[in-house]
């Protein structure tokens, strides 16, 4: 009876084998045939939204290139609209500064709303931070300030040679832009000035006026004939080709100094003839004094010295 027991039992082991084996399986081939089913089906949900992201993003990109071409045109027509008006090119320059920034700042938002981003989210951050913003960019706000107190008042204009007090920059003003004053130096250079500097602080403008006075001084010995000396510098700028005549001019005696007698003269030119007329006026002073033996002095300085002779002893021995 034991041995027929024992024979069921390995069979019934077998036979719970194979099942085991058989179930592990049909489990493995629908592990296998679930897997790429699933993964598939993932993409195939995921596939409307890449498409769409992918739609939004080529139109955005066409808004923007589009957008370009557009703020590109808009800048050149009011630039020919001022042109045509008579606005100062300085006016020009601020306006066209100012509807680039604003133009493009529409641009992004617009590229921002395309591509999925809520606007109105981006607008209440942006005046959450309108605190923060405007005190770390004071100096920038105060600079645009400057800028639109300079097209209203009009100290100085595209094409003016100034000179800012303050730190001594000078040149012909290039640009007058939103925030910042290019100004060109006489050796080529560049200087950038802020617009709050310029509008707060003093400025020289050099050739805002059509015309400039030249002044020349010169200084002859005490030994010189006075009389001489001035007939030699009225000949001069009588000579002055770049002299307004109808200004009139002068010759005078300026002062009474230590080492010499200073003649002054004065007479109004052009103010772009300025500069070469008041360099020829000092050369051919030097040349005419020369040629008629009128000594320009030197600095002296005359040492009187005292001697005392020693007093006799008026002791007794």
């Amino acid at each position: 009876m034991f041995l027929p027991s024992m024979g069921n039992g390995r069979v019934q082991g077998v036979m719970l084998a194979d099942s085991i084996a058989d179930n592990l399986a049909e489990l493995e081939e629908l592990e296998q045939a679930v897997k790429p089913s699933a993964l598939k089906g993932y993409l195939e949900d995921m596939l409307p939204y890449l498409a769409s992201f992918a739609i939004r993003v080529l139109i955005a990109a066409i808004i923007y290139f589009i957008g370009k071409k557009i703020i590109k045109w808009v800048r050149k027509v009011l630039g020919r609209a001022l042109e045509r008006s008579g606005v100062d090119k300085g006016v020009r320059q601020f306006l066209d500064s100012a509807t680039k920034i604003t133009l493009y700042f529409i641009l992004a938002i617009a590229v921002i709303n395309q591509l999925g981003v809520e606007t109105t989210s981006v607008v209440a951050v942006l005046g959450s931070a309108g605190l923060t913003l405007g005190l770390a960019l004071q100096g920038s706000l105060s600079n645009f300030a400057g800028g639109v107190l300079i097209l209203l008042f009009k100290p100085f204009k595209v094409g003016d040679y100034i000179i800012e007090d303050t730190h001594k920059n000078e040149g012909t003003v290039a640009e007058i832009m939103i925030f910042y004053t290019k100004l060109l130096t006489a050796d080529n250079r560049i200087v950038v000035i802020p617009n709050g500097i310029l509008a707060n602080s003093s400025l020289t403008n050099v050739t805002h006026q059509k015309k400039r006075r030249v002044d020349g001084y010169v200084g002859i010995s005490y030994d010189a004939d006075i009389r001489q000396a001035k007939e030699v510098l009225t000949e001069l700028l009588h000579a002055e080709t770049a002299m307004l005549k109808e200004e009139g001019m002068s010759v005078f005696v300026d002062a009474l100094e230590d080492s010499s007698v200073r003649l002054g003269c004065r007479f109004w030119v052009e103010t772009g003839d300025y500069w070469d007329a008041k360099w020829r006026l000092n050369e051919q002073i030097k040349e005419a004094f020369d040629a008629n033996q009128i000594e320009i002095p030197y600095n002296q300085l005359t040492v009187s010295v005292k001697t005392t002779e020693p007093q006799a002893d008026s002791r007794k021995e």
